[in-house]
């Protein structure tokens, strides 16, 4: 995933220690820290901008921080691949997630993005609605 329209901001915060993370994955904030999102997480911070691998040096260290890039409005679009068959007449429906960097065209039970934009079948660009500060109020 990465953003592709839309005001955003960098941030470094403390990251869960001793799990790894993938550049580009969507981040949820797990008891203060940062933790790799899930098809059922709710809540959701921004696009993590760096992997963490166990070979990192402060892989188990307490504190450690990741730069999140965070949405500051609720236009912000992301581009993401798609599990399913994306359709042009999906867009303005609200979808969930199959893991940290794939919508679930299929999945409409957490609806925690909303199809703004088709590219192709398989990608499309998304809002979020699962981020505390700026999801669609209708979410």
């Amino acid at each position: 995933m990465r953003w592709a329209k839309g005001k955003t901001i960098c941030k470094e915060l403390a990251r869960t220690t001793s799990v790894t993370f993938t550049k580009g994955n969507l981040v949820q904030l797990t008891s203060g820290l940062v933790a790799t999102a899930t098809a059922q997480s709710v809540i959701h911070v921004g696009i993590i901008l760096q992997s963490v691998a166990s070979s990192d040096s402060d892989f188990a260290t307490a504190g450690s921080k990741v730069l999140v890039e965070i949405p500051l409005d609720p236009s912000c679009e992301l581009e993401s691949t798609v599990t399913g068959t994306l359709l042009t007449t999906d867009i303005g429906v609200r979808f969930d997630l199959s893991d940290a960097s794939t919508v679930n065209q299929d999945g409409t039970t957490y609806k925690v993005v909303t199809c703004k934009k088709f590219i192709s079948t398989s990608k499309g660009r998304f809002t979020l609605n699962s981020n505390l500060d700026t999801r669609d109020s209708a979410s």
